[in-house]
């Protein structure tokens, strides 16, 4: 009896034993799976930032801890569960929900490619349909609209972030998808509040009371931030393009392959592969983008027309 007791003890010193070296892991497989939806990050932070646009500054930091709250709950609760739940029961289907996910990203970057080169147009809009909203409800309807873009893209991000650890351990693969969605939240909006006050952080340093050389600064650094939200902005754009493609490559063995054979090709100049890589991702996914948006419009043209009362 005693025997089988310390037997038992064995088992689970060495069940421990091999968990804590798996966990020694999960930084590297954090660091790992973090760079592979660096695309899908810089395309976050690039759009969260125009929610604030024309609301209260004093309210800025609010809503976008609040934007941050709700996609921290969205990843940890709702998208990690579901991810891991879809790979026991169905892992097959993890492959063509990533490829739809890279599809929509195509999508979404050539909408804003095409929107960057098109010529704007005025819409008119009757006077009657326009309606007066509140502060308090413009700032809902904003938090709202940024939680719906957040969560198609924290959906990748998760769905990305389990695909990495596939084959591991539950325990690791837990661990791994919850540090992801805690690491990623903290820094993306992390860093738009600091875009997003960074203008107010340079008004403040242009008064007197700093010296000449931190005056200069704050004045450069006003004068900087357009320019790098629009920096940014076109980034994005390419990131969804590039990260788009590039899954749904990952899911077709022949276009798997050709990736693969050309990073061979450029194997002794690491920074020329990875940028031909990216360059062909990006091509690619233009090229989706505008077969997505064509059914788009064709199914909208098959489907019947609300009629205006």
């Amino acid at each position: 009896m005693a025997s089988g007791f310390f037997a038992l003890l064995d088992d689970i010193s060495a069940l421990v034993k091999a968990s804590a070296a798996s966990l020694d892991d999960v930084p590297a497989q954090v660091a790992k799976t973090t760079s592979k939806v660096s695309g899908i990050v810089i395309d976050d932070t690039a759009v969260t930032p125009k929610y604030v646009v024309g609301l209260d500054p004093s309210r800025e930091l609010a809503i976008i801890f609040s934007i941050a709250k709700k996609s921290l709950v969205n990843k940890l609760f709702i998208l990690s569960p579901a991810a891991l739940l879809l790979g026991y029961f169905a892992p097959w289907a993890i492959t063509p929900i990533l490829m739809a996910g890279g599809a929509y990203l195509c999508f979404e970057g050539y909408e804003k490619l095409h929107a960057m080169f098109s010529k704007p147009h005025q819409v008119e809009v009757e006077t009657k349909d326009l309606k007066v909203i509140t502060p308090e409800e413009l700032e809902k309807e904003r938090v709202t609209g940024a939680v719906r873009t957040d969560i198609i893209l924290s959906a990748e991000i998760m769905a990305i972030a389990y695909s990495q650890v596939t084959g591991q351990p539950i325990l690791n693969q837990i661990v791994v998808m919850l540090a992801v969605a805690v690491f990623i939240t903290v820094a993306v909006y992390g860093f738009v509040g600091l875009i997003v006050k960074a203008d107010d952080i340079g008004t403040h340093l242009t008064q007197a009371k700093f010296p000449p050389m931190v005056q200069k600064f704050g004045r450069g650094l006003v004068k900087f931030m357009p320019r790098f939200l629009s920096i940014l902005s076109v980034v994005g754009t390419f990131a969804m393009l590039w990260v788009g493609a590039e899954i749904i490559a990952h899911g077709i063995p022949f276009t798997s392959h050709l990736l693969h054979d050309l990073e061979n090709a450029l194997a002794r100049m690491p920074a020329v592969a990875w940028i031909a890589k990216a360059l062909a991702c990006a091509v690619g996914g233009i090229i989706i983008g505008f077969i997505v948006e064509k059914i788009v419009l064709g199914v909208k043209l098959l489907l019947p027309k609300k009629n205006k009362s």
